[in-house]
């Protein structure tokens, strides 16, 4: 059982050709270099996503937007805020880098045409999920939905019953 090559090695340099800049993590949009130095394990991410390390909470909302249609960028920010009763903002500047990142890594693409062309400024770039982008989402709410179901084992949450026994 060999281990992964250090960061900055040749080798190391040479295995991280093959992947794509993922847009989450500890640093959201390096890529899959902080991964490593962080002490993630290098898979091939696209392949299998329940391997994926945990989504930021601007992709989340963006993906969890996209889930419902597709939507230009003031749309995604405006349901963003709707779905997380105000607690998120994404300001431009982190909503458009994250599409960015997202569009690179091919979980989203660019819309050519609208649902309906009549609506809406022309301008305006709409956005929705590939195949790759909705399997990655519903990971990510997998993941979620298991977490929430061990809080609610150790009674984290409030409002919980007694357990029986």
């Amino acid at each position: 059982m060999g281990r992964s090559p250090l960061p900055g090695s040749m080798s190391h340099t040479a295995a991280l050709g093959k992947f794509p800049r993922i847009p989450f993590g500890p640093t959201r949009s390096r890529g899959l270099t902080e991964y490593i130095h962080y002490g993630y394990t290098v898979i091939d991410m696209l392949a299998d996503t329940k391997a994926l390390p945990p989504l930021s909470p601007a992709v989340v909302h963006i993906l969890l937007a996209l889930s419902a249609g597709e939507r230009h960028g003031y749309a995604i920010m405006k349901e963003a805020a709707e779905q997380s009763e105000g607690r998120v903002r994404l300001g431009p500047g982190t909503l458009y880098r994250s599409i960015q990142n997202l569009l690179s890594a091919g979980w989203i693409e660019e819309s050519g045409e609208r649902a309906d062309p009549s609506s809406g400024d022309e301008r305006r770039r709409y956005y929705r999920l590939t195949g790759v982008g909705r399997e990655v989402v519903m990971s990510e709410a997998r993941r979620l939905s298991d977490l929430v179901r061990t809080a609610r084992r150790r009674r984290l949450l409030g409002h919980q019953r007694p357990a029986e026994g």
